[in-house]
């Protein structure tokens, strides 16, 4: 049985949605982010930095999203979710799949700046206001992909369910007022069957108690 590690909210939901894509059988061991768990040497045996997702499969444990995504395809190419070494969409479908943990990484220092970092006294608007520029410029990229497309490669692949993840996130710190391409990316994500269903087994997809994030006053 395949096992994935998984915080709800967090990257793991990305290896949960591509395995729902794959029709793969699987049980979830949910951890938390707050007491500690993570940091125990049962899992970071799984995962040495202590950080989920980790996927335990065919005898070995995998860590890292990107990984286990391109793992994932490369073993069951028969879902046609990755083009194949050597096709000519390879190398745009692996840009896209490390982009997505570019965007992730930004997103997730604006989490801890505006979420999780306390006391708020501690929180540097300089570096809000950098990561704020910074995830927009990621965004104005992702639009300009997907203008004239439905998915990022032109069809579905793996590839959006690593980017996919971060939508929601995006919006909590940038305006979707511009973004129209991906605006409705979001909808057609929303719309899969495969990502409601990794909802509902993952125990939903946000860690956000706001809608919207505005930059704190200087």
């Amino acid at each position: 049985m395949i096992t994935l590690h998984h915080v709800p909210g967090s990257r793991s939901m990305r290896v949960l949605w591509l395995l729902e894509e794959l029709g793969l059988e699987y049980r979830l061991r949910n951890w938390s982010l707050t007491d500690g768990g993570l940091r125990s040497p049962e899992f970071r045996s799984l995962s040495p930095a202590g950080r989920v997702p980790a996927l335990e499969i065919d005898n070995r444990a995998i860590f890292e999203s990107g990984a286990i995504v391109e793992y994932l395809c490369e073993t069951h190419p028969e879902a046609g979710l990755a083009p194949a070494v050597g096709a000519p969409e390879r190398s745009e479908f692996l840009e896209w799949v490390h982009f997505a943990e570019t965007q992730a990484n930004i997103v997730q220092n604006l989490n801890i700046q505006h979420i999780f970092l306390r006391p708020e006294s501690a929180r540097s608007l300089p570096l809000i206001k950098l990561d704020t520029k910074r995830l927009a410029v990621t965004m104005q990229a992702l639009e300009a992909q997907l203008d004239g497309r439905e998915w990022l490669i032109g069809h579905f692949s793996a590839a959006d369910c690593m980017l996919g993840f971060n939508i929601d996130a995006m919006f909590r710190f940038v305006r979707a007022e511009g973004f129209p391409n991906i605006a409705a990316y979001r909808e057609r994500i929303r719309s899969r069957t495969a990502y409601k269903a990794a909802l509902e087994q993952g125990g939903g997809d946000s860690i956000y108690a706001q809608d919207f994030y505005e930059l704190p006053d200087a």
